[in-house]
């Protein structure tokens, strides 16, 4: 979905970059559509550059600091000069605002560019809670949902409550926590595809503590852990509706959940 705008720039508004992440642009960029509109509603003036790539996250986790230095120059260019910078995943605003500075420390033309992005780099609702401060959207959703922690949103960004509290103004639903809500779902980027066998015992004591809370939705804030946990709740054969937190907050879940496209 990337692209030069998302809506009109006001001299009065923050000027917010959005981070869409891979995931988002090729599974899911719905996901994107519903930040834009989630950060205009809270008064932001949002574009998306197009010069935005990978967070490198996936480079950094196999050891590839050389090439993960190249694309943290190319973001932190492409996000110049805005307010803010905001993206729907803990694991690639943690990447860029936690990993870019480390890697770039000794580097002595972008170290300082690298502190100043991740001073203004935030998850989307993280930012939206703690920066912007705005109250529940007036929205609605019927079903009975449990939530999702990821590693990275919560273990380095501190992202828990924030989520939570958004959701609780959701007309018709109903948030009911699952067992271990904080225990990794086995994704873990790279990690599933070194570790398989670990990674589907992971996701499969995850899938059980959804069944066990008696919800019919899921919800998260990290598109690769929703993708995991939705693809294997296919395999089980299992009648769970999988969505990102943004589409729910956003009205924009009226349409299949992630991973059912290909449902009769």
């Amino acid at each position: 979905m990337t692209g030069d705008r998302a809506s009109q720039t006001n001299s009065t508004q923050p000027r917010v970059g959005l981070f869409v992440t891979c995931l988002v642009d090729l599974f899911r960029p719905g996901i994107g559509f519903a930040c834009v509109k989630l950060l205009e509603d809270a008064g932001c003036a949002v574009e998306v550059p197009a010069a935005q790539v990978c967070c490198g996250q996936p480079a950094f986790n196999s050891g590839d600091t050389d090439a993960t230095r190249r694309i943290a120059r190319q973001t932190i260019e492409a996000f110049a000069g805005y307010d803010y910078v905001v993206g729907p995943s803990g694991s690639c605003m943690a990447t860029i605002s936690k990993d870019y500075p480390e890697i770039l420390k000794d580097d002595s033309e972008w170290s300082e560019r690298a502190r100043a992005l991740a001073g203004r780099s935030y998850e989307l609702m993280a930012f939206l809670t703690d920066v912007l401060e705005v109250s529940p959207p007036e929205t609605s959703f019927e079903g009975r949902a449990t939530y999702h922690d990821s590693c990275s949103g919560l273990r380095s960004l501190g992202i828990k409550q924030q989520p939570r509290t958004l959701l609780s103004g959701v007309k018709g639903l109903t948030l009911t926590e699952m067992q271990d809500a904080e225990v990794c779902c086995g994704f873990g980027g790279t990690f599933c595809v070194k570790y398989p066998e670990i990674s589907v015992k992971m996701v499969s004591d995850k899938i059980g503590n959804i069944d066990a809370s008696g919800a019919d939705t899921l919800l998260g804030g990290d598109l690769g852990c929703l993708l995991n946990i939705a693809g294997r709740l296919k395999r089980l054969g299992k009648d769970v509706r999988v969505l990102h937190t943004a589409e729910v907050l956003a009205g924009m879940a009226d349409r299949p959940g992630i991973g059912d496209g290909d449902r009769d």
